[in-house]
């Protein structure tokens, strides 16, 4: 998605739509299960933090090694850590934002002391 930005701003532009902004961006939400980090990269550059939620696969969609890092290819996290994100980008990413839009899960915790 992060990559057709440009071409959904002008299909909002032309069909008289909202800026994607305020239009899309309040209720489109993207994770991180993008298995590489030139993905993960342009994601962060595209896609305000506010709509960005970490997601781990424990047996993802490739169940297996990427023989060009030695790494699997669903360990999504140290994309993330290759980012450098200061904290409160982190923990938005990580918790706060995912507690703000399931706001039942965030209830949940909350009532375990989390």
């Amino acid at each position: 998605m992060p990559y057709h930005w440009g071409r959904y701003r002008g299909l909002a532009d032309m069909l008289k739509r909202p800026p994607l902004s305020g239009h899309v961006m309040n209720n489109v939400f993207f994770d991180t299960c993008v298995y590489h980090q030139p993905g993960i990269d342009l994601l962060f550059e595209v896609i305000d933090i506010d709509n960005i939620l970490f997601g781990s696969e424990m047996v993802g969609a490739v169940r297996g090694i990427d023989p060009e890092t030695g790494h699997y290819f669903d360990d999504t996290k140290r994309y993330l850590d290759a980012l450098d994100l200061p904290e409160p980008e982190r923990e938005k990413v990580f918790s706060g934002n995912i507690r703000r839009v399931y706001p039942r899960l965030d209830a949940i915790l909350k009532a375990q002391g989390r």
